[in-house]
């Protein structure tokens, strides 16, 4: 009977004792996973760039491990997930569109347990997408040499029409010979036409002994009279090499014209004179894309 009595006590004893480390077990795994602490939506900012959208954001003072950033995008009709470290507190949303109006963020914290923690909204908007342009067609203007004049002509050497006969080894030199004339010196072309988009391409003469001499500043200016001129851009930083190439980028004065100036204004080795082997103009089609009028809705 003793011995029975034995038995059922350490039977109690083993279920107890089992009973109590399992309730041991679930509570440490319990406090191991800390809710992670949320991001409130008064500690976010955004701000409109150009086709973006700047968020930024204070880290909430309780722990976290992640932030995820969802927002639908209606560009490409998607949602979009970004995902942020704990130490990051701002992000840029790129490709956006001011016509789609209001985007909404959702930010969620996670754990280490990969845990969500409270979702929180946040409406953005953002700035005008730059339109993009970009040259379509270019077109060699054909100039003849009665086109051409200058101010500052060589009289020993070099004469203007040298920069359209399509040979490096000939040059256009303004005067050096006494009396000089200060700059600026130009190149003129009367189109007897209107033109409007351009742009132009030139060559550096071909003397190697010497990098001076060089347009290093000019004026491009336009007139349709001849008499009033308007400078429509400024080149700077010119290269000075001998036989160096030149091409610009298009130039948009907004407005027709008929003649043209290229008017030096500063010459590699401060020289008050400068030399060219080649010269060149193209008129320019334009393809202008506007993100926020040429995409489908």
């Amino acid at each position: 009977m003793k011995l029975k009595y034995r038995y059922v006590v350490t039977a109690l004893l083993v279920i107890l004792t089992s009973g109590c480390d399992n309730k041991i077990e679930l509570f440490e795994q319990a406090g191991s996973v800390v809710p992670p602490a949320a991001i409130e939506a008064e500690a976010v900012t955004s701000q409109a760039l150009p086709g973006q959208i700047s968020l930024k954001w204070e880290a909430p003072k309780g722990d976290f491990s992640y932030l995820k950033i969802k927002y639908y995008d209606p560009l490409t009709q998607k949602d979009i997930y970004k995902i942020a470290s704990k130490a990051t507190t701002e992000m840029l949303i790129d490709n956006t569109r001011a016509r789609y109006g209001t985007y909404k963020f959702y930010f969620q914290t996670f754990n280490a347990a990969h845990q969500g923690g409270e979702i929180k909204t946040i409406e953005a908007t953002s700035g005008a997408a730059p339109s993009v342009t970009t040259v379509g067609k270019k077109t060699k203007i054909a100039l003849t040499a009665d086109q051409l004049s200058t101010n500052a002509q060589e009289p020993t050497e070099g004469p203007i029409k040298n920069i359209l006969d399509g040979t490096a080894s000939t040059f256009f030199h303004t005067r050096w010979s006494s009396p000089q004339i200060d700059l600026p010196h130009y190149i003129q072309v009367n189109f007897k036409e209107p033109h409007t988009n351009f742009s132009l391409y030139y060559m550096n003469r071909n003397d190697t002994w010497t990098t001076s001499a060089r347009a290093s500043t000019v004026e491009l200016q336009i007139s349709n009279d001849g008499q009033n001129w308007e400078t429509v851009t400024t080149l700077s930083g010119l290269p000075s090499a001998a036989s160096a190439e030149y091409n610009s980028s298009y130039v948009v004065p907004n407005k027709t014209f008929t003649y043209f100036r290229f008017n030096v204004i500063a010459t590699s080795g401060n020289t008050k004179y400068f030399n060219m082997a080649e010269f060149a103009m193209y008129d320019v089609e334009l393809s202008v894309y506007d993100p926020e009028k040429d995409e489908a809705n």
